[in-house]
């Protein structure tokens, strides 16, 4: 868990990272539910779209946590990078020792009784100064490695929260029985709380609702719905008017319709026009800022356009300029697109739903970041 920060903020819309309560949106029904699972010993299942807010949302319990309580240890890791169950494992446990870094030595002294074999190595970060820790182990020792983890846990006398991002991922690893063997080590470490977050509904509704899987019924279940648009007006206009400046009702209202209330987009515009206007109140204010944000992407876009066969190009690009499609193999849509059979793009689909450049919502088909859909459109 990273210190709380007292940095000075010079542009309050945050666009990555959580730094305070006062720069966070609202969330405060989700902020107090999660709070109250993991005081009460209860698991949580949080589904929602990237960019959204998940991970904000969960920094955001556990500054709260850790401001009732300064002896919590609160645990965050985003497993989206991850390809099996060793890199599961060392992520963790990097998390673990990183935590305890900042701790008394008697923390460290029983974390190197735990973990020595791990052979870590301690170093300072040439940035920021602060102490940092990898660590070195055997890929085949994965499993009596995750036994480590949870006995060093379920050891320690203070409550242990840890949030799993993108929690999903563990579906795909390789290693046969990896959801059984986690879900053993979590049933029986009572001082231990879990946030399990993830982006693909799918995958996680089957995870946790499916009676055959390890996790069935096991956790509470939350959504994240996109921030309400009023209490999110509100907390912009603050910021404005905080600098002697102003934040248009409509001005908001536009950039809230363009990105469907997604927070990192929202925010993007936001801290544009905080940064280049004091009176944001037109119109062409909205779009000079978006369409910055989207020709900085441009080159990230194009090159990303090089790994698509023209099948999948020509359905993310009619995605995009339909906005919302129901059904891609329609013969209406493909008519009006002038896109190959529905066979070949049923088969584009499923890559552009694996790559998550589309993501698929209750009313269709969406190109999954907004910014993309936007430069899309301006392709012949």
């Amino acid at each position: 868990m990273a210190k709380k920060s007292s940095r000075n903020i010079t542009n309050p819309f945050i666009c990555s990272g959580y730094v305070r309560p006062e720069y966070f949106c609202d969330r405060t029904e989700e902020t107090e539910e999660l709070i109250s699972n993991l005081q009460n010993g209860r698991n949580t299942t949080l589904i929602a779209p990237r960019r959204i807010g998940k991970t904000g949302l969960i920094w955001n319990v556990f500054y709260r946590l850790k401001s009732m309580n300064k002896d919590v240890i609160c645990i965050y890791v985003d497993i989206f990078s991850t390809k099996n169950l060793h890199e599961f494992v060392h992520m963790l446990g990097t998390a673990i020792m990183q935590q305890a870094l900042p701790t008394e030595r008697k923390a460290m002294k029983c974390l190197m009784e735990f973990f020595g074999a791990w052979r870590p190595v301690f170093s300072v970060d040439s940035v920021t100064g602060a102490p940092t820790v990898s660590l070195s182990m055997e890929a085949s020792q994965s499993t009596v490695s995750l036994k480590m983890v949870f006995d060093y846990l379920n050891q320690c006398k203070r409550p242990v929260y840890i949030g799993i991002d993108e929690f999903q991922q563990i579906a795909n690893y390789p290693e046969a029985g990896t959801e059984a063997l986690l879900r053993s080590y979590i049933q029986f470490a009572p001082n231990v709380h879990f946030i399990f977050a993830g982006s693909k509904l799918h995958m996680m509704a089957q995870m946790f609702n499916s009676p055959e899987r390890p996790f069935f019924q096991s956790t509470a279940s939350m959504g994240l719905p996109p921030l309400h648009e009023e209490i999110y007006y509100d907390f912009a206009r603050h910021f404005f008017e905080a600098k002697k400046g102003s934040l248009s009702e409509e001005s908001f209202h536009s950039i809230y319709q363009t990105f469907d209330g997604i927070t990192y987009n929202v925010q993007q515009i936001l801290n544009r026009l905080y940064e280049t206007e004091r009176h944001v109140s037109s119109p062409q204010q909205v779009q000079d800022a978006i369409q910055h944000v989207v020709n900085r992407n441009s080159m990230q876009y194009e090159g990303l356009m090089m790994f698509l066969t023209s099948n999948q190009l020509s359905l993310l690009k009619a995605i995009a300029k339909a906005t919302n499609v129901a059904n891609p193999q329609s013969s209406v849509f493909i008519k009006r697109y002038d896109l190959p059979s529905a066979s070949s793009i049923k088969t584009a689909l499923d890559v552009l739903l694996d790559k998550e450049l589309v993501y698929q919502q209750e009313s269709g088909y969406v190109v999954y970041d907004r910014f993309l859909a936007l430069w899309l459109k301006r392709l012949p």
